[in-house]
Order: structure tokens, then sequence, then C-alpha cells
């Protein structure tokens, strides 16, 4: 069994009713969990101190986080990030992302104590807040706090990224850093947030080659998806040889949500986290972390995610969806709500140029092979 970390102090990173970003995405999920009869018993980590955010995020960004948080108003909170569209400000914000990074970094000591194997931290996953800039929903990066605190106990950490969109916090964060590997799958940046993640970025100094990245064509689906992660992710791993993997599991690569055209199925999710779980037994000695991310249309991410607890819980997956769960989360679900936790087949019709898509998603993990050659002995 995988640790569970939850606590309901997570619904407070919250950035307004009209936001994408919506704590109504755990619930769903946790009521979906418990209707399906699954005994979460999550564990309640603290929130992570003002020392702890320091050792990923500059001290004037913080300091303007915090200030905002108490009302204050802060005319250089634009040139931070903050007061966006995208990171509205709210009350209480600089302690709603505490409690998510405490989350990720409690989950990191329980795998460094040797307590657990497998952790889920049922929130979190804010990838794109970089040290200085809150960008992308991600106000702090409970990853990169979680993963400095590995870094310092002497571990190597493997970060793999399957969010839609580019993991470029924590890449940034750990660009130079010989000691973290970080592999990002992601729908190109020439379409798409943030415009980064290019194979082309291989890391910098004593790291060059630790920096990976996949960016596919939009519309890209299952099968070229697969064969590039098997392609190049179980290798940079043998090479690495990580004592952890670090995952961010946002769900939205899926075909149905709004922020992107990358078009993989529920069905490719969990082949997705069958492969990482044995990746994690071959080459990290069975301990994974693994947090939420992106993930934004109702009917996607509570299926998405009910199948990452229940793989990672090694649980077996329900054909149907309680009908008590889709009546209590209809307004959400629309007024078409999906009956079963997989889609159904064929979910996705097939998109013209499939034959050029592929052909150029190949010729992107071979030269992203070729790069790296001169780096990996």
């Amino acid at each position: 069994m995988a640790a569970l970390i939850h606590r309901a102090e997570y619904a407070q990173y919250d950035f307004g009713p009209e936001h994408p970003f919506t704590p109504a995405r755990l619930e769903m999920l946790l009521d979906l969990l418990r209707e399906l009869g699954v005994e979460l018993a999550p564990l309640a980590a603290p929130p992570a101190t003002r020392e702890e955010i320091l050792t990923v995020h500059d001290p004037a960004y913080v300091e303007v986080v915090e200030a905002l948080s108490r009302g204050e108003s802060r005319p250089e909170a634009e040139a931070f990030g903050l007061g966006t569209p995208d990171n509205p400000i709210f009350p209480g914000m600089d302690l709603a992302a505490r409690w998510l990074a405490g989350g990720a970094l409690h989950g990191a000591r329980l795998l460094m104590s040797g307590a657990e194997q497998r952790v889920l931290q049922l929130g979190g996953g804010l990838h794109h807040a970089q040290r200085n800039r809150a960008a992308g929903f991600c106000l702090y990066n409970d990853l990169a706090v979680a993963i400095q605190a590995m870094v310092e106990h002497g571990w190597r950490v493997a970060y793999l990224d399957i969010d839609l969109h580019h993991g470029d916090g924590v890449q940034s964060l750990f660009y130079d850093h010989d000691r973290v590997l970080t592999i990002s799958l992601h729908e190109s940046g020439h379409y798409l947030f943030p415009g980064t993640g290019h194979i082309q970025e291989l890391g910098g100094g004593y790291a060059r080659g630790l920096s990976l990245n996949l960016p596919f064509e939009p519309f890209t689906g299952t099968e070229d998806y697969l064969e590039a992660f098997d392609t190049v992710v179980p290798q940079a791993l043998a090479m690495f040889s990580p004592h952890v993997l670090v995952v961010q599991a946002g769900a939205d690569a899926h075909f149905a949500d709004p922020m992107g055209d990358l078009a993989l199925t529920t069905q490719a999710f969990e082949t997705l986290y069958h492969r990482i779980l044995d990746l994690a037994h071959r080459h990290a000695q069975g301990r994974l972390l693994a947090t939420l991310g992106g993930g934004y249309d109702a009917q996607v991410v509570s299926r998405v995610w009910t199948i990452l607890a229940l793989t990672l819980f090694d649980q077996p997956l329900p054909e149907t969806l309680p009908p008590a769960w889709i009546e209590r989360w209809r307004p959400l679900l629309g007024e078409t709500p999906p009956t079963h936790l997989h889609d159904p087949v064929p979910a996705y019709p097939p998109m013209p140029g499939a034959e050029l898509r592929s052909r150029h998603n190949r010729d992107t993990v071979s030269r992203l092979l070729d790069a790296l050659s001169r780096y990996w002995l």
C-alpha cells in the first residue's frame, strides 16, 4: 500500500470560483474514492515553514507573497507574477501554498526515513513556480521543496513530469544541479504555455545532459506518447541510477482537457502509471513520490486520478462509477456525465495528419537522444 497525504486545509489554495485550478477537483476525487470503498486514512502533514520554502525561493519573493496574504498592497506584485489572471491574489495564500509544500515535503521525509516506499500527495504539483516568481497557477514549488530536501539527504532524484505543460519551474530550479534528473513530457512549447521545454534545454555545467524534454506535436495520442516514453525514460533512469522517483501526475494530457491538445485516454494513463511503478522498482529501489497537478475537465480529473490512486494502492479498478457519486457531482460533470471509469472505445476520433505527426515526434526523440549521446557515458 501507498501512503496517502491530504488534509482539509488544501482547499484553502483557491484562486476563486471562476478560476480553473479549483479545489473542487480534489473534493470530487476524494468523494469518488470513498464511494468506491477505498480506506483512505490520509496522513495530515504540517505546512512547510518559511525556512523550508526559502530553500528554493528568494526571500524577496516570499516576503511579497506573505504581505499580499495579509491584505497589504505591494506595487511590485505583478513583477513577481502575482495579481495576474493566472495567479490572482487571495487572503491567506502564503499559508495555503505552504500547506501543499508541506505535504510534498512530508512525503519526501517518509521515503527518506524508510517508513514508506510509495507516497501519493493528493494535491500540489505546482511545477511552474520559479525561484522568484509565481506562474501558471503555482505560488510555491512544492515539488522543488521536496526534491531539495532529498538532495540535501544525499540522494540522487529523478523527476518525471507527465503534465500537459512543461515542468519549467522544477527544471529551472535544478538546471545546474548534477544530483537531479528532470524529464518532462508535454505539448510543445511552440503551441502552449509556458513556451519552454525544447530538446535543446539539456542542463547547465556539470548537469549538462540531465534536463530532458519530450515536446509533442498537438493531437499526439497514446501510441506515439508511449513509444517516446519507452525510448527515453528507461534509458535515462538506468543512466542516472536515482535513489527516488518524483512524479508530477497532471491529468491534462487527456484528449478532453480544455487547456491543450494532447490526446491521451484514461486507458493510456493506466498503462503509463504501471510503467512508472515498474521503473521505480527497477531503478529507484521502489521509492516513488507522486503529486497531482494540472487537469481542468471535471469528468476527466476525477477518473484519471482515481486510476492513479488505485494503481498506487494495488487496488482493482471498477468498471462503472457509483450512481450516488454521479448524482452528487452532476452540476460539475454536466448533462451527460460518465458512467464508466474508463473512456469508451474508441474514445477519440482520428485526427488528420497522423503519419506526419508520428514522424515529427519520432524525429524529436531521435534528435534528443543524439544530443544526449555526448553526455551519457
